[in-house]
């Protein structure tokens, strides 16, 4: 799965007005600059960051068990990945908007 998030955590966190992702399973990823540091961001989840520059590159949550979020702007070729939709379009930026024709969910995608 990826997206464009809009949610206010994700905004603040990144110092940016929307943050695309990728999802992955934990299994699937190697760090090859080294293990992130990590951030618990709220009692459900945390952050990963690069120890060297701070960049943040991941999120995991307990809502989300084995899956882990990576940020597709610190990729070595984040033009390899694309987004699919935007998720909390209820939450975006009115001077934000994109310019694309991906689906917009207020909230959360509806599963499945």
């Amino acid at each position: 799965m990826t997206a464009i998030c809009h949610c206010s955590m994700c905004r603040r966190a990144n110092a940016a007005p929307a943050v695309a992702w990728a999802m992955f399973e934990e299994p699937q990823l190697t760090f090859v600059q080294g293990e992130p540091k990590f951030y618990a961001s709220s009692e459900e989840g945390k952050r990963g960051f690069c120890g060297a520059c701070g960049t943040q590159i991941s999120f995991s949550a307990t809502y989300i068990p084995g899956l882990v979020d990576i940020t597709i702007g610190s990729l070595d070729d984040p033009a390899a990945i694309a987004p699919q939709f935007h998720f909390w379009h209820s939450k975006h930026l009115s001077w934000a908007e994109f310019a694309d024709t991906l689906p917009r969910h207020a909230e959360f995608p509806p599963a499945g």
